[in-house]
């Protein structure tokens, strides 16, 4: 018997089996009719094993000799029939269980199923069909059904097929799938171009980079299967050695050896970097790899930097100041060539030693030890430090030290720019000696002023009263032009003792030997102008609230007092008027005194402010009162200034520090 038979042999019997419990439910109820339908269907059932038992018998070794799962179910989807691995998949005991395969499918696919198997009946057969099952140990598998129907004189009976679990293959080929996906956005999407080509020399694969580099206005996908050398000759005005591109692309797929980093130059500037990996398997050629990527940018910046470098190099190489780079240990690594200058040694002669052994004269090495120790700790910093050159001479050298760094950011010694300040120090020690020199100078010179300003005054006040006594004694006796001539010697001797007074202030000023004091010049000016002497017709004024300074009181009240008198004095108006104001600014006051008197033509606005320069020849002028009011200003640290007009009047401006 055939399997065909087999197979309908058991349909049969099944429903024959339903076939009799109806008969016999019937018979129960109905008439002899009715029994004696069940005993034919009795027969037939009977029959009907008969020949399942005997087809199983000789169908015994198939079963056993198939690997997969192998069912055979009727119609309705009832097994009739399974095989051990089919029992193992679908989770029974035995092949002795009752349960139909088509309730096992997943709920959500039963409208799928119900579909195929209209197709199998349709067609006879399903092939590479996918499905989810829930076994009967309520497990969820994917399985893989290949399936016909089986006929019996041309009539479906049975349906057989082989089940195959594929759930942890689908898990590794959806695996699989998305690392392609993912491998294949990431080639898709990389900065370089690539460029797969098989054994035939044909295209496998492409990605964005490539077609943009060659200017393909295609999708990478579009060119694969085309023939490389095709796209590339089509492609080859791109460069700026057209032919030899192409020859050299030849003589790499002849000796087929790996090539890294060969540059080609584009006619549009840039600069392109190509790699070529042959693929071999078992020594077997089986295509290569090409891939170009766009170092035009990297190459400009390696060229700029290699510029920096060298223009550094030659800025190090020629600098008047000494480079040393020593390591952790203090080991000189380099010295440029003014190192070598100021340190008097050759360069064979110090790279390798300790620089804190060579030139650090006793005083100079807990210094150097100390600073040296600041820089392996990642400190900076400038110190002085007392050394000897080859030849013994005793230098000074200005160190400015910093740490050095690897590309980790470790600390792998230190980097010093030394300068020779010797001259710098001698000099500076010779300014010690000028200073205390000059204080003493200074101090002889303000004792000096002291005692040829008494000794000058002494004669003065001598001659100025014997001439009192020449005019009293005489009194009545002396004509006009002789009294006119004692009156010349008496002023005389008036201005020459005012010229005493006012050179013993100036050479004073800057002499100081107390400290600035707050002063408030609000209190200074009011005084001033109650005991000051002012004609009648002249008006002093006082604009705006004058302001607390530090300073020495004297100095500004004779500041103030010499402007404001040097003002009125020179008023030729019959309503004279001196305004005081002041402005203040971030850094300084600004103070200004303002007259309305004779002004001052603009040539002579350089020169006022000069020793023993006076522009009238007045009595009471020494030509000194405004050189003491610029040392005065000098003094708190300020400026002054003037603005006038002839016949208008004259501003004169001056700055104090807050």
């Amino acid at each position: 018997m055939s399997q065909n038979q087999l197979e309908l042999l058991q349909r049969s019997l099944k429903r024959e089996k339903a076939a009799r419990k109806a008969a016999e439910k019937i018979l129960e109820n109905k008439s002899a009719e009715l029994y004696e339908a069940n005993r034919k269907l009795e027969k037939s059932h009977t029959e009907l094993e008969a020949l399942l038992g005997k087809t199983d018998s000789q169908l015994q070794g198939v079963f056993e000799n198939i690997v997969d799962a192998y069912v055979i179910m009727d119609l309705s989807g009832y097994i009739l029939k399974m095989n051990d691995a089919a029992i193992s998949l679908l989770g029974f005991i035995d092949s002795k269980e009752d349960y139909n395969l088509i309730e096992m499918v997943a709920l959500n696919e039963k409208y799928r199923v119900a579909d195929s198997f209209k197709e199998l009946l349709k067609t006879g057969a399903i092939t590479d069909f996918q499905v989810n099952i829930i076994t009967k140990k309520n497990e969820e598998k994917l399985v893989h059904i290949n399936a016909s129907i089986i006929y019996d004189q041309g009539i479906p009976v049975a349906a057989q097929g082989i089940v195959r679990d594929i759930t942890e293959a689908k898990k590794a080929e959806d695996l699989l799938i998305e690392s392609e996906n993912r491998l294949s956005t990431l080639i898709m999407n990389l900065e370089s171009g690539i460029l797969l080509v098989d054994e035939n020399r044909k295209i496998v694969l492409s990605n964005n980079k490539f077609c943009e580099i060659f200017k393909i206005n295609e999708a990478p996908n579009k060119i694969i299967g085309k023939g490389c050398t095709t796209v590339i000759d089509n492609n080859k005005n791109l460069f700026v050695n057209q032919e030899g591109f192409i020859s050299r692309i030849d003589e790499i797929n002849k000796y087929k050896k790996d090539i890294i980093g060969e540059e080609l130059l584009m006619v549009d500037g840039k600069i392109i970097e190509r790699d070529y990996i042959p693929v071999f398997e078992k020594d077997n050629y089986k295509g290569h790899l090409w891939t170009y990527k766009d170092v035009t940018l990297k190459r400009k910046y390696e060229k700029s930097i290699e510029a920096q470098r060298q223009k550094y190099r030659n800025i190090i190489a020629n600098m008047h100041l000494g480079l040393v780079e020593v390591d952790s240990k203090g080991v000189i690594l380099m010295v440029n060539q003014s190192f070598l200058e100021i340190s008097g040694y050759l360069e064979e002669e110090l790279v390798g030693k300790k620089s804190g052994e060579l030139f650090p004269v006793k005083e100079g090495v807990e210094i150097f030890e100390k600073e040296s120790n600041r820089c392996l700790n990642g400190e900076s910093s400038s110190y002085e430090v007392k050394v000897k050159n080859k030849v013994g001479e005793i230098r000074y050298w200005l160190i400015s030290g910093g740490p050095n760094y690897n590309l980790n950011g470790e600390i792998i010694g230190s980097i010093g720019v030394h300068w020779d300040i010797t001259d710098i120090k001698n000099l500076e020690l010779q300014k010690e000696k000028l200073l205390i020199q000059l204080g003493k100078s200074n101090d002889e010179l303000e004792e000096y002023a002291h005692v040829v300003s008494h000794d000058l005054k002494s004669p003065l006040r001598s001659i100025n009263a014997l001439v009192t006594w020449l005019k009293e004694d005489n009194k009545g006796k002396l004509d006009r032009t002789s009294i006119q001539n004692i009156e010349h010697i008496e002023n005389t001797l008036e201005k020459m003792d005012q010229l005493i007074s006012d050179v013993l202030t100036y050479s004073s000023i800057g002499n100081e030997s107390g400290e600035k004091t707050s002063v408030d010049l609000e209190d200074v000016i009011t005084g001033l102008v109650q005991i000051m002497y002012k004609p009648e017709h002249i008006k002093i004024e006082i604009n705006n609230k004058l302001p607390v300074v530090v300073g020495y009181k004297t100095k500004l009240q004779q500041l103030f007092q010499n402007l404001i008198s040097n003002a009125i004095k020179f008023i030729d108006k019959d309503n004279g008027i001196v305004k005081v104001d002041v402005l203040e600014q971030s850094d300084y006051y600004k103070f200004s005194i303002k007259d309305n008197g004779i002004g001052i033509e603009p040539k002579h606005h350089n020169k006022i402010f000069k020793v023993f320069h006076a522009l009238n020849k007045r009595k009471d002028s020494t030509g000194i009162g405004l050189s003491i009011v610029k040392k005065i200003v000098d003094l708190h640290g300020g400026e002054i200034w003037l603005e006038s007009e002839v016949n208008v009047g004259t501003i004169f401006f001056f700055t104090i520090k807050k």
